[in-house]
């Protein structure tokens, strides 16, 4: 593949992330998402060609700058392709990612999963991108297909068999899960979580996240409807009974 041909929308960058991976990384948000997650914090990622919402750049310049800040990625710190749905641009990860590779830098994917399929021809380039992705984050929203259609548009059948693919690949995932009160928070369906996840191997992290509301000043700004308006952020309390139901850990 010649990188320097492959370009990507990039929405913008973080240079140094503390969350979306080990160590300190270099995080780049890719324009352009299919699902609709009722509670999105970044709605405006989610047109993939609106221009103004994105540069469009090639691999080996955004892998150059990324360069820059190497002296930072101590403690399995590295390179962080996020969204938006960076699996929409799966030639542009892959080619970033083989760049980093080839000069031993860490590469984590932060996907929820929505584009996978075992169709060709993405389904090749996908397997291409386990050989040079050392860590998958994986959200996965809501076990139940029809709730998890109601809460973003589309079914979760593709999102449970990528996690299972990816599983019987080896490759390392953390699995983070939203926890949004009256949506997402049903014991039935944290336990049901709590089950998929003890099916999975190599899975080094299980973590709730706190559904908050730092997001919908931008839907307003879109002119987005926002239907969450009545819902909190989840107490201490309801986050904690989250984690035990659905088993989270760290594996150190």
């Amino acid at each position: 593949m010649m990188t320097e041909s492959v370009l990507g929308k990039v929405h913008s960058i973080e240079t140094f992330g503390a969350v979306d991976g080990p160590g300190v990384r270099f995080i780049i948000f890719l324009q352009g998402c299919r699902m609709r997650c009722r509670y999105c914090h970044n709605p405006e990622t989610w047109q993939g060609n609106q221009k103004e919402q994105y540069t469009l750049r090639s691999a080996e310049d955004v892998f150059k700058e990324a360069l820059r800040y190497r002296t930072y990625w101590k403690n399995g710190g590295g390179i962080t392709i996020s969204g938006g749905e960076a699996l929409l641009q799966l030639d542009f990860v892959l080619a970033v990612f083989s760049l980093a590779k080839k000069i031993g830098v860490h590469t984590t994917l932060d996907t929820a999963g929505n584009p996978f399929t075992r169709e060709e021809p993405f389904f090749s380039k996908f397997k291409q991108l386990c050989d040079v992705t050392d860590l998958f984050i994986l959200d996965l929203k809501e076990m139940d297909d029809e709730k998890h259609k109601k809460l973003t548009g589309y079914s979760n059948k593709n999102i449970l068999d990528m996690a299972t693919y990816l599983s019987d690949q080896g490759k390392h995932m953390w699995i983070r899960h939203v926890l949004v009160p009256g949506l997402t928070d049903e014991e039935s369906g944290l336990i049901a979580l709590r089950e998929f996840i003890q099916t999975l191997q190599n899975v080094d992290r299980v973590e709730v996240l706190p559904y908050h509301v730092l997001g919908v000043p931008e839907w307003e700004r879109l002119h987005i409807p926002y239907t969450l308006r009545n819902v909190n952020p989840p107490t201490a309390e309801e986050v904690k009974r989250a984690e035990k139901l659905m088993g989270a850990f760290v594996r150190a």
